[in-house]
């Protein structure tokens, strides 16, 4: 047991050091010269969101983006996938006040060429005018003025693929806590390895990319192949070791309220990991490898401390212990959750009960609806 221990350390610090450590570089967001700004689409897909848009729309219309001449260079388009309550009338509203808002509203009966939210979100990007494109949710707020101008600065630059942060609203609760150290912990799993040149993931409720590159993914075989996780499946069409960035600046993020029930949230992760199984070669094995070497190191670890515990064992797991939280504590700080901290020892041990559980949908399971 100890050697197998000894091996699961191994593995843990060989990818702390090599991928993980590159949080601490993410490259800064920098503002974008009002010269150097492209029209830009924003594409929100909504089903039954009619509360959802009427408390956050408003932010996403009123961003500071504007041209030369002082004039809002963005269009919303908000395709109203078959809804069946207010979600049209707040809609029509909303348009009648903020002549950039475009309505695209789709009937329930309608064929599909896309399954789940797919179908809504390529009749938004057909309709979308502007090359540059940001795709977030109904649920989402932006966290400032700044949200938009951030997301695209570096498309001007030359990057395709813009991978953003998407955090969740603070409320009391394990629950909440456990959801938000979750989505921490995720963005620095792909964030750095977006950095080390094999990005995988993203989040669509604060992405932004090239109308060409969405049209490359959803050309791609595997695009079809479940109904949500566009985000992920876009990223593996068309996602390359140059042209893709990652912004990690508070400003740049969106917030939504997290589930308040363990099984709605855990019907939520279903839908979120099923598109694991179609990551390339390369990113399963370095995910398996951290999630297996993740498990194998606490349950060693105990058993060893069991059977034979020595002063070497407690000094070993003391040091990953205090490397990786150190890793997270930077984590949080980028991401504005720095009162997570005080959960870390838990949550790493929960994140083992957390792959054993959801192991069925990371492997072989799909979900079958997007909402």
């Amino acid at each position: 047991m100890g050697l197998l221990f000894a091996l699961a350390l191994i593995i843990q610090m060989e990818l702390l050091l090599s991928v993980f450590i590159r949080v601490f570089f993410l490259p800064k967001a920098k503002a974008l010269p009002v010269a150097d700004r492209k029209p830009v689409s924003i594409v929100i897909c909504a089903k039954n969101e009619a509360a959802n848009l009427a408390q956050n729309l408003s932010f996403i219309l009123g961003q500071n983006y504007l041209n030369e001449e002082g004039v809002a260079d963005f269009e919303v388009i908000v395709v109203n996938d078959g809804s069946t309550d207010d979600t049209m009338q707040v809609l029509e509203g909303l348009a009648k006040k903020h002549p950039i808002l475009k309505i695209v509203d789709l009937s329930p009966d309608e064929e599909r060429m896309f399954k789940g939210k797919k179908h809504a979100l390529g009749k938004g990007v057909n309709a979308a005018q502007n090359e540059w494109l940001v795709f977030t949710d109904a649920d989402c707020k932006p966290s400032g003025e700044s949200w938009l101008e951030l997301m695209v600065a570096p498309m001007a630059r030359g990057k395709e693929i813009i991978l953003g942060y998407g955090g969740y609203n603070t409320t009391p609760g394990l629950l909440n806590a456990f959801i938000r150290w979750e989505t921490m912990h995720t963005f620095m799993l792909y964030s750095t390895a977006a950095q080390s040149g094999r990005p995988y993931m993203a989040v669509g409720r604060n992405m932004a990319c090239l109308k060409s590159i969405f049209v490359q993914a959803q050309e791609s075989p595997i695009w079809n192949a479940v109904p949500s996780g566009d985000d992920d499946l876009l990223i593996s069409a068309a996602a390359t070791q140059v042209n893709t960035q990652v912004v990690s600046d508070k400003a740049a993020f969106t917030y939504s309220d997290a589930k308040e029930t363990w099984d709605a949230w855990a019907n939520q992760k279903q839908r979120h990991l099923s598109t694991g199984k179609f990551y390339k070669r390369g990113i399963k094995t370095y995910l398996t490898l951290y999630a297996g070497g993740h498990a194998m190191i606490w349950i060693f670890f105990v058993t060893t401390a069991i059977v034979h515990p020595t002063t070497l064992l407690f000094g070993a797991m003391g040091l990953r212990c205090f490397l990786y939280w150190a890793i997270w504590l930077k984590t949080a700080y980028r991401v504005n959750e720095k009162s997570l901290f005080y959960f870390f020892p838990l949550f790493d041990l929960g994140w083992m009960v957390y792959n054993f559980a959801f192991l069925p949908y990371i492997i072989w399971k799909n979900k079958k609806h997007w909402t």
